[in-house]
């Protein structure tokens, strides 16, 4: 009975650590493209007004008092002509937010922009739904999203829209995300990090390798015709925009990512808002794995894009394997088999992730050393939201939890000292931080395993202490702190 558990033990082991192992490996793949291409940028023909295609700019809005009126005076500011430019404001809100918007409307709408507050009678499909709604009354050539926390440039659209004169087949253009509040906390430094990875090396390696990739929700615009060609904006999973660039990539469509364009919008302050919007990309994405899976491994695409296309769809599927090899870590060190186990190329492979960290800093910014100095924190969150994220990728693959969009609160805090309880919309704490605790514990459990079997695992069971408590105590702390300043 002994052996026979020992030999499952280190069966679980082997499978998430090569798992990981080969998901952690697509990294030096990116790198490798993004080395070769990144001095090969989408060039946008020089075009005259006459020429620009025109626009509708969708902006989805659901009880976003504190930023929507940031996010209309943007649209106003806007260098286009206003014969070529619309803007639909798709309004599901149930609080002041609508009033808010309304005198914005007017406001603009007297200055001579064409801007329509568009509400719904029923918040069916809830952010994909309202696009939908609101594309049945487009005729523009384009459909350009922007999530209520953006603040895109009065260039932006001049320097996006002649990437569609470039070529017919060009389906969508996506720029990089920046960030408006990124020295608030610790949070939201480290989520800058994770997120400047993606925008500067990823992408870029995606769009000019032709690898699959993906809308980023806000911040891209659409050709209208490739929405209505791939089959229109979809409901059916929470990552409606991951779901839309998969069918219009199978159809053929042609995507570019255009690095050098920046739109600030918010990241997330509060560490349980943080959790909701990752545990819903973690679900949403999931579901796009199974739902698109099959199609691309079926289609006419060569073996790499199929690989990196199903390693993208599966980049959080990756989390209940994460979760499995932490919690067969301290039972595995007790067997004394962890020596005698083929580990060299998950150590290998764990190199690329922080490479690509590197790589995103170095790309974006002259003082990158100074900012990877925050990458530790990262390691924390991420390694600590392996139980929610998992939790996430369960309820995709047994279909549980229904299909709710939980939405990611804005709440306009951008400098140190900004406080969040002057916004309403704060997220308490769930079962997840319990949780945390009690792996924190586990981990601690592990940690004195380690030191007396094998201290060699010390340092991977002290990341384990640090991320649970840091991710339990921080949520814990910041609910504390909202009490106290509202009844203050």
């Amino acid at each position: 009975m002994l052996d026979a558990f020992k030999v499952l033990l280190a069966a679980l082991y082997m499978l998430a650590s090569t798992t990981i192992a080969l998901y952690s490996a697509s990294f030096f793949v990116l790198i490798g493209i993004y080395l070769l291409k990144r001095r090969t940028p989408p060039v946008a023909p020089q075009v005259s007004d006459d020429e620009l295609l025109s626009v509708t700019l969708q902006l989805p809005i659901y009880n976003e008092q504190h930023v929507v009126d940031r996010l209309i005076d943007a649209m106003g500011a806007l260098d286009y002509p206003r014969d070529k430019l619309h803007v639909q404001v798709l309004d599901d809100s149930t609080d002041e937010t609508t009033e808010v918007l309304r005198k914005k409307v007017d406001e603009w709408r007297a200055r001579g922009l064409n801007i329509e507050l568009i509400r719904r009678p029923e918040r069916v499909g809830y952010k994909a739904g309202a696009l939908a709604y609101g594309l049945e009354r487009v005729t523009t050539d384009c459909v350009g999203i922007f999530d209520a926390d953006f603040v895109p440039a009065p260039d932006f659209l001049r320097r996006v829209m002649p990437h569609f004169n470039a070529d017919p087949r060009v389906a969508l253009v996506q720029t990089r995300w920046a960030h408006l509040n990124v020295d608030y906390n610790l949070l939201t430094r480290a989520q800058a990090l994770a997120m400047d990875q993606h925008f500067a090396i990823e992408q870029v390696a995606r769009s000019r390798g032709t690898l699959p990739m993906s809308m980023n929700g806000t911040g891209g615009v659409w050709r209208r015709e490739t929405i209505l060609d791939a089959g229109g904006w979809s409901a059916d999973t929470l990552t409606e925009d991951l779901d839309l660039s998969y069918r219009a990539f199978l159809k053929g469509w042609r995507f570019r990512y255009v690095v050098d364009v920046a739109v600030p919008g918010e990241v997330p302050p509060q560490l349980t808002a943080y959790k909701v919007q990752q545990a819903r990309w973690a679900k949403g994405s999931t579901q796009c794995l199974l739902k698109h899976a099959g199609p691309l491994l079926r289609s006419d695409l060569n073996l790499l894009q199929k690989w990196m296309g199903i390693l993208h769809l599966g980049q959080y599927a990756i989390q209940p394997f994460v979760l499995l090899l932490f919690l067969v870590t301290p039972p595995i060190l007790l067997t004394d088999m962890l020596m005698q186990l083929p580990l060299g190329p998950l150590g290998i492979a764990g190199l690329a992730p922080p490479i690509f960290m590197a790589m995103g800093q170095a790309a974006l910014y002259r003082d990158w050393w100074r900012r990877l100095l925050y990458f530790p924190v990262l390691i924390l969150v991420g390694t600590g939201m392996m139980l929610s994220n998992s939790r996430a990728v369960f309820e995709a693959v047994t279909r549980r939890g229904g299909n709710v969009f939980k939405r990611t609160p804005k709440f306009r805090v951008v400098r140190k000292g900004d406080r969040l309880a002057s916004a309403r919309y704060a997220i308490r704490p769930d079962w997840t931080t319990i949780g945390e605790l009690v792996l924190g514990a586990y981990a601690l459990a592990g940690l004195v395993i380690a030191l007396v079997k094998l201290p060699a695992m010390t340092i991977y069971m002290v990341v384990y202490v640090l991320a649970f408590g840091f991710l339990s105590l921080f949520s814990l702390w910041q609910e504390w702190t909202l009490a106290r300043q509202a009844a203050s």
